[in-house]
């Protein structure tokens, strides 16, 4: 660790009184977190030391004795395959009418981290379109789709329709590292088959993935004040880099709040984010959502509701609570040869492209947390939770909120090097187009544009260095 520390410390101090130069509270915050050495204890006292397939399944590790068992409950919440109502455990039916699949786990697969398919005209299992059509909609968010709402659902119950198929194809784009070694690019085109309800000529679209789970426990803890300080929405520090938080609806608060997930940073809280995809991703009402959302054409749906329909939501809220808390409380594991000097190398290089600057290596929680254990964290997961324009090539053009159609949440970079043990893929960005972390880099422009263009200028051996410290994460 002291030789990592000897060979990083001196661009860590560089960066952080290169930010400090601009004085402010914002720049005084992002220097002391730059000035943070970063620990191989990626999620602080809750990390845990794991490298297999199940890496991202663990319960945090300073975990309470009591915490096991209601974390083992929400992880058969988790992993349980929802059934058409009436079902023979009352419990557990309640299965659409329109859905994309049974399960949270059919997504998000040990926990980790959704692909696209693996040719065109496969099925999507970990992957969904989101939908809108142009024009603000309800409390500022997207305008959903009169016919389709907000999400494709390509499947449905016994006796309804589903709502039609999404394709994903491929076009090839072509580039030239600096060295004259050459890349390529895809690009992914996506098209609709077999609608029930009409074209969705002139709607926006946007695929997205289904991230992996770790960590975000750790997230929703790091107080709002510091996302505001960490925002720079006129660039004042005048470093080109100017992020900012967006401001979202949060129906389990019923107001406006700082939205910190899903990949426009659209969502504020960890329970928000498990009620919208019980409804939306398996059609599963909570005291959250307690209507499904049928679309006006969509009278079998409607119906098959009505027959379906109970007394109360049908994840009811102890269940939703331990659904949430297990969500909360999954470990990020350890980092991976910190000390190989290829790695420590590695980060050098990735602080000095300016990858820094939005992947914040450090953040921290305060006294309070949304679960005890969380409290008070120094944490590493390169993300600062904020929107950035990444330009156009990675433009969906479909405002979420705040975020315009081309600005996304910094992903957190924590564990992705373990998603090709876990996942048995290696699929990077919101869409799953970039086949690893190099094609990733090179996708980024806008205000990443500066530190991609250093990427793509490196020597091979400091481009492989740079790839070997974000695998170790």
């Amino acid at each position: 660790m002291k030789r990592r520390m000897a060979l990083a410390g001196g661009l860590i101090a560089a960066a952080a009184l290169t930010v400090a130069a601009f004085g402010g509270a914002a720049a005084d915050l992002r220097a002391a977190l730059l000035a943070e050495p970063i620990s191989p204890q990626l999620g602080g006292d809750t990390t845990r030391v794991i490298q297999s397939d199940t890496s991202f399944t663990f319960l945090i590790e300073n975990a309470g004795p009591d915490r096991a068992r209601v974390f083992s409950f929400g992880n058969r919440l988790f992993n349980t395959n929802w059934v058409q109502a009436p079902g023979s455990v009352k419990k557990f039916d309640g299965l659409g009418p329109l859905f994309n699949r049974v399960s949270c786990a059919a997504c998000h697969t040990f926990d980790g981290r959704g692909r696209p398919p693996e040719k065109t005209g496969d099925t999507m299992d970990s992957i969904l379109v989101r939908l809108s059509i142009p024009g603000e909609g309800p409390h500022g968010g997207p305008n959903p789709h009169p016919a389709y709402g907000d999400q494709l659902s390509d499947r449905a119950i016994q006796g309804v329709k589903p709502e039609g198929r999404a394709l994903l194809s491929y076009e090839d784009v072509a580039g030239t590292y600096a060295d004259g070694t050459p890349y390529t690019l895809r690009k992914p085109i996506v098209t609709f088959t077999d609608l029930a309800y009409g074209t969705l000529d002139g709607a926006l679209t946007s695929v997205r993935v289904a991230p992996q789970m770790i960590g975000i426990g750790l997230l929703e803890s790091v107080p709002d004040a510091t996302l505001q300080a960490l925002a720079d929405p006129d660039d004042a520090d005048g470093d080109d880099i100017s992020g900012r938080t967006n401001l979202v609806w949060s129906d389990q608060d019923q107001s406006m709040r700082i939205g910190r997930f899903g990949w426009k940073a659209n969502v504020a809280t960890v329970k928000d984010q498990t009620a919208n995809a019980a409804l939306g991703d398996i059609g599963l009402t909570t005291s959250v959502h307690p209507n499904q959302h049928c679309g006006e054409a969509q009278a079998d749906c409607r119906a098959a509701y009505d027959q379906s329909a109970t007394d109360g939501p049908e994840i009811s809220d102890e269940f939703l609570d331990k659904l949430v808390f297990y969500e909360q409380a999954l470990a990020v594991p350890r980092q991976r040869d910190e000390t190989n000097p290829k790695v420590v190398r590695g980060e050098a290089l990735f602080r000095e492209a300016g990858c820094a600057a939005c992947h914040m290596p450090t953040l921290k929680t305060g006294a309070e947390a949304v679960i005890p254990e969380l409290a008070n964290q120094t944490f590493h997961p390169f993300t600062d939770l904020l929107l950035h324009d990444m330009g156009p090539g990675l433009a969906d053009g479909r405002p979420d909120f705040a975020a315009s159609g081309s600005e996304w949440r910094t992903p957190p970079l924590w564990g992705l090097g373990l998603v090709p043990a876990v996942n048995k893929h290696d699929f990077l960005l919101h869409d799953g187009r970039a086949r690893g972390f190099a094609e990733a880099i090179l996708w980024h422009g806008g205000e990443a544009e500066a530190a991609k263009e250093r990427f793509r200028t490196l020597p091979a051996d400091d481009r492989d260095a740079m790839v070997a410290f974000l695998k170790s994460l």
